[in-house]
């Protein structure tokens, strides 16, 4: 009972940390054309933290994510306000493509303009005639719902520029989402909503996770979560659902949002944020909380914390005093401690090791709480929980 106290005292630290990084949201709408395909003309949206909130407002000082976005059939990214202002707020620029938006839509082509502007958000980044110039940070991601949700497996096919990518209710495309999964090796995180009748969870997501070659994926299924709850109320999309016989979820929207929304931001936070913390508290979080049920398949994890080569074992675990390493590794390493939030709170203890390594490490100077060990090698971390009581 106190491992449970201590471990949920971290969470809500963490996530209180978490809504205090609040930005003003800015906004710009910008034309692209890809000259590799010179009668595109790319439309976008690109909402990113400003100094205060409005149209081409100043942008906040520092670099940030990226998190490219598809819309779903017939809808647009006022389909997706509440995802929207909260990961902006949080310190991400998100960008929408509005194309595609008619009712004869493109699927190659989507997938072509999502994989397009990770390109040239980092082209804007680099360029100091930009307005986003210094700002944009490597890491990014390609994302969308439902109709772009499938175009963002057409999008990262043999494509290892964005860091990640995350789909809400994928549906089926033509080319096949599920086919071009084959040839998707970034880290990728799939939600469904187990009362899904627009594009059941055992006919498109599951056999795209089923089909991906991510070293680390992940299948989550909100339980009772529907089709259009993945975004806010749109038309199109509940047109969709009321034509479709006995289609029912029973989970409300601001109920999905917020299962959305827990599991998204630490996922993200982790792959565009190296918050090592964010990974050990989302995969808890997928084993105890009773709102999902998932499927993971994670040879590595980016930061790797499951990286065999070193054993990296904490013992005793709790301690209140005296922890000691035990590891296998050969070559120059570095030891430190890492809280919650991130800051390491005991740093770079080196050494060498010939195989076989024991260090012992006094914690009597932390608070009680959550950290990890952090190993690293030239070439490779390792991170591994343990408690201090």
């Amino acid at each position: 009972m106190k491992k449970i106290l201590l471990f949920l005292t971290a969470i809500l630290t963490f996530l209180s940390f978490q809504t205090f990084a609040q930005y003003p949201i800015g906004h710009q709408s910008l034309k692209y054309i890809d000259s590799s395909r010179p009668d595109s003309i790319i439309t976008t949206d690109i909402y990113y933290p400003a100094i205060t909130a409005g149209e081409t407002t100043a942008i906040a000082t520092g670099q940030f994510p990226v998190i490219v976005f598809g819309h779903g059939f017939d809808m647009g990214d006022d389909a997706y306000v509440y995802f929207k202002d909260t990961m902006t707020a949080l310190g991400y620029i998100v960008v929408f493509p509005t194309t595609q938006s008619g009712l004869s839509p493109t699927h190659s082509d989507f997938g072509l303009d999502l994989a397009y502007m990770i390109n040239q958000m980092k082209l804007e980044g680099a360029n100091s005639s930009s307005f986003f110039y210094n700002h944009v940070s490597p890491q990014s991601a390609v994302m969308g719902h439902s109709m772009g949700g499938g175009c963002s497996f057409l999008a990262c096919q043999n494509n290892t520029v964005p860091t990640c990518m995350v789909t809400f209710a994928e549906a089926t495309t033509t080319p096949s989402s599920i086919t071009a999964a084959k040839s998707v090796t970034i880290p990728a995180l799939v939600l469904s909503g187990s009362a899904d009748c627009i594009a059941p969870p055992s006919t498109n997501q599951i056999p795209t996770y089923d089909s991906l070659a991510s070293g680390c994926k992940v299948f989550l299924s909100i339980t009772g979560g529907g089709h259009c709850y993945f975004g806010d109320a749109n038309t199109a999309c509940s047109f969709g659902e009321t034509m479709t016989s006995g289609c029912t979820h029973p989970l409300t929207r601001p109920l999905q949002h917020d299962v959305i929304l827990d599991f998204v931001k630490l996922y993200f936070d982790y792959y565009l944020k190296n918050n090592s913390a964010s990974w050990t508290v989302f995969n808890d979080s997928l084993n105890t909380s009773p709102r999902v049920t998932f499927l993971k398949s994670c040879t590595t994890t980016g930061l790797p914390e499951d990286n065999i080569s070193f054993n990296l074992n904490i013992c005793p675990n709790p301690s209140n005093n005296i922890i000691t390493a035990n590891f296998y590794f050969k070559g120059s390493f570095t030891l430190s401690v890492i809280d919650i939030l991130g800051k390491k709170v005991i740093e770079n203890i080196t050494g060498n090791s010939n195989g076989s390594t024991t260090q012992t490490i006094d914690i009597r100077s932390l608070p009680k709480g959550m950290y990890f060990m952090e190993l690293s090698s030239e070439n490779s971390k390792t991170y591994r929980k343990f408690i201090k009581n």
